[in-house]
């Protein structure tokens, strides 16, 4: 297979995998705590990065990091995955999956702001206009998954802190990149992450597990946290078009809807369609005018 081709594959898994865990983590929560959903899932990934670790023969690595290294290893750990899968798998417990899914995929647009700040380069007003669409579809989203009753603001706050602790998260694994490679970035974050939740919970023993929600657990942790990760990566190094391959993981959140309706039963407000789309668009365009502006500076 050309490499080209091999990289759509790749970005297909991705996108097939992402576009499950939604529906995973509804199952999940349905059989068990937040604690218990997320020691099972990130001890899951933590075993398929280890494997990866191993095929790719990275182990090497590991022996010439400083040990400086290791501690910004040990808080982007705490970061990710603890921190934020803490708070996403709570905001998922507390919003149907139709709302969860679409607020937390506003990170791009908190990223950009981050790095706005960081930078201290202003945002266009083109660039504001972009975030306004996608905050947007957030606003009819959160409106329209009110119709049937109600809905939790503890929930949407939990989501939107999600993606402001994923955006931090890329902020700081961007940083390391020179020094590291991605495959042994992505195993030391879940090294830790498996440090800090077993941790946890000495101090506090988890809850029983039903074999429902330990299956749904390992899913999460394969194809939300371990496999995915490694296929994208790996479609990103070989693809002579990356742009293709970054647009084709906008379809995951589309393509999540329907097996939210599917397996988990939840009605989808025609409201989350519309403001999936302007959340996206916004998203797309905010990404196209920040790369001109990069070339235009340059």
């Amino acid at each position: 297979m050309k490499a080209s081709s091999r990289a759509i594959v790749l970005a297909a898994v991705t996108v097939l995998s992402w576009s499950t865990v939604a529906t995973a983590f509804k199952i999940a929560l349905a059989s068990m705590g937040v604690r218990e959903m997320i020691s099972v899932s990130v001890f899951s990934a933590f075993v398929v990065h280890a494997v990866w670790m191993t095929l790719s023969r990275s182990w090497g690595e590991l022996s010439r990091l400083s040990a400086k290294m290791w501690l910004k290893f040990a808080l982007l750990g705490l970061i990710a995955p603890v921190s934020y899968y803490f708070v996403l798998f709570e905001a998922y417990d507390h919003l149907p999956a139709q709302i969860a899914q679409p607020i937390n995929y506003t990170w791009p647009i908190i990223l950009s702001v981050l790095i706005a700040v960081i930078d201290r380069r202003p945002v266009s007003v083109s660039g504001y206009a972009a975030m306004a669409v996608s905050l947007a579809g957030v606003a009819l989203i959160s409106l329209g998954g009110g119709v049937d009753g109600g809905i939790s603001l503890a929930g949407i706050a939990l989501a939107f802190a999600s993606a402001l602790l994923w955006a931090l998260y890329w902020i700081v694994n961007d940083s390391l990149k020179s020094s590291v490679s991605e495959t042994t970035s992505l195993f030391l974050t879940f090294f830790f992450g498996t440090i800090y939740l077993a941790a946890m919970s000495l101090l506090r023993p988890l809850g029983p597990i039903a074999s429902d929600g330990l299956l749904a657990g390992c899913y999460i942790g394969i194809f939300e946290m371990g496999l995915p990760f490694i296929c994208f990566g790996i479609a990103l190094r070989t693809t002579d078009n990356p742009a293709l391959v970054n647009q084709l993981c906008y379809l995951a959140p589309f393509l999540s809807l329907f097996f939210v309706a599917l397996f988990v039963g939840e009605t989808i407000m025609p409201s989350t369609y519309i403001g999936l789309i302007l959340i996206v668009g916004g998203i797309i365009c905010n990404r196209y005018l920040t790369a001109r502006n990069r070339l235009q500076h340059t």
